[in-house]
């Protein structure tokens, strides 16, 4: 008696397994994907009572609500060379659910492949345009630009971006930008001031090389012309003397009594004595 109720329990027990194994459920708001043996199979399975083999069979669970997610703040250069900080935010939706499974997976890589998608487009989109047309000028034209290129991009993965927006746009800290504007007029100053100590160098440097040289060709032209002088002095004096020994004798005598002979003076000499010579005459 009691062998039959064991099997009935067994039967009961195996059966409850083998329902879980074969039915699952998808709520209003996904859709689900059936693996086998980790290969996606069709059809896309839709909200409601669904049913699959058991054990080799498993199902993937992905949302059909629109999802969304939030670039950080980070810095922005626009091709006037102006930085500025912006954050924005990217709606999405899994439209293709067989091409998502085999690219993406999960909707954590999704989220993290489109963050780059967009973060990429917007980037180029705002390099390529001066500050003023990123902020009221040609904003919706740089939105549109952007969307339209991340769509194409995200396609291949089974994703549609729906809308790409701008959050905010802000100038960087303007103490950053201070110091910034500060540090670059400290080195264009330095820049300058090595500059104009290069120049004062070489200035110097010309200018006492040409005084050196002018000094040097002053004193070689004084010397030689000094020379020149003493030269025809000397000429001069040799042809005078040869051609009056006698005044010359008679002019030196007097040189030598106006050295020797002043006032209060007195020198004892023979009166036979040469240097009288021209006293006793």
């Amino acid at each position: 008696m009691r062998r039959p109720f064991l099997f009935l329990g067994l039967g009961c027990v195996l059966a409850l397994v083998l329902g879980f194994q074969c039915v699952f459920y998808v709520q209003e708001t996904q859709r689900a994907l059936v693996l086998q043996l980790g290969e996606p199979t069709l059809p896309v399975r839709q909200p409601g009572l669904n049913f699959k083999l058991p054990f080799i069979q498993s199902v993937v669970y992905l949302e059909n609500r629109v999802q969304f997610f939030i670039i950080p703040k980070t810095y922005s250069l626009t091709s006037d060379l102006k930085t500025f900080e912006i954050d924005n935010y990217a709606c999405w939706r899994i439209t293709d659910p067989l091409t998502f499974v085999r690219t993406l997976r999960t909707e954590a890589v999704a989220t993290e492949r489109l963050r780059n998608i967009v973060y990429s487009q917007l980037r180029a989109a705002i390099g390529s345009k001066e500050l003023k047309e990123v902020v009221y000028t040609k904003r919706k034209e740089i939105m549109e630009e952007v969307l339209r290129k991340s769509r194409m991009q995200a396609a291949e993965y089974g994703v549609t971006i729906i809308d790409v927006r701008i959050k905010r746009t802000d100038l960087p800290n303007r103490t950053a930008i201070f110091n910034r504007m500060n540090a670059e007029r400290k080195k264009m100053a330095n820049k300058y001031r090595f500059e104009g100590e290069s120049e004062n160098r070489r200035i110097r440097s010309e200018a006492e090389m040409e005084r050196d040289i002018i000094l040097a060709d002053a004193t070689r032209k004084s010397l030689l012309i000094r020379g020149q002088a003493e030269a025809r002095a000397m000429q001069i004096f040799r042809e005078a003397i040869a051609g009056s020994p006698d005044f010359y004798e008679f002019s030196k005598s007097l040189e030598i009594y106006r050295k020797a002979f002043t006032r209060n003076s007195k020198i004892i000499l023979s009166k036979e004595d040469p240097l009288l010579r021209f006293l006793r005459q």
